[in-house]
């Protein structure tokens, strides 16, 4: 990452553009999730999963194409493969929230299921936000800056600068 001001901006810039995925990604989430429940007899944490995973292919685009479209694109099956995977784990974290809230607390009206479910949302994301950027969209390694110096036979001479 970059040194001082310029590296908290560039992260400052990332948080936003996964922000703005990630919210589009709830609103699919929660329409899905509402529309479900409501066309559906399924119990809520299986329209939730429903929900997550319909989200979780619209993140994907989003992700590699808006928010980390400058990030190292040679490994794809690779990157899909942590993406599923830390996306799995997020997945388990927000159904998590909303189950024990629906079948350990009884709170499963469509008011509080929508509270949990985007609780479990925002705990989540926060997993998210981290596993992605850290194992997923990895950032291509900066180049180190070349130096050029003359020699004394009049040849040119190039060394990594430190």
């Amino acid at each position: 990452m970059e040194r001082g001001s310029s590296g908290l901006r560039r992260l400052f810039r990332e948080a936003a553009k996964f922000g703005a995925v990630g919210g589009a990604g709830v609103l699919v989430n929660l329409g899905v999730f509402n529309l479900v429940r409501q066309v559906t007899d399924l119990q809520v944490v299986r329209a939730s999963v429903i929900a997550t995973v319909v989200a979780i292919v619209f993140n994907y685009v989003g992700f590699r194409y808006f928010t980390y479209r400058d990030r190292d694109k040679s490994g794809r099956t690779r990157e899909m493969s942590l993406f599923l995977l830390y996306s799995a784990i997020g997945l388990v974290i927000e159904n998590g929230v909303l189950y024990t809230a629906t079948y350990g607390f009884g709170w499963d009206s469509p008011l509080q299921s929508n509270i949990f479910k985007f609780l479990g949302i925002g705990v989540a994301t926060l997993f998210r936000f981290w596993s992605y950027r850290t194992w997923v969209f990895r950032a291509i390694p900066a180049r180190e800056p070349v130096a050029r110096s003359a020699s004394s036979d009049g040849s040119r001479r190039t060394q990594r600068v430190p």
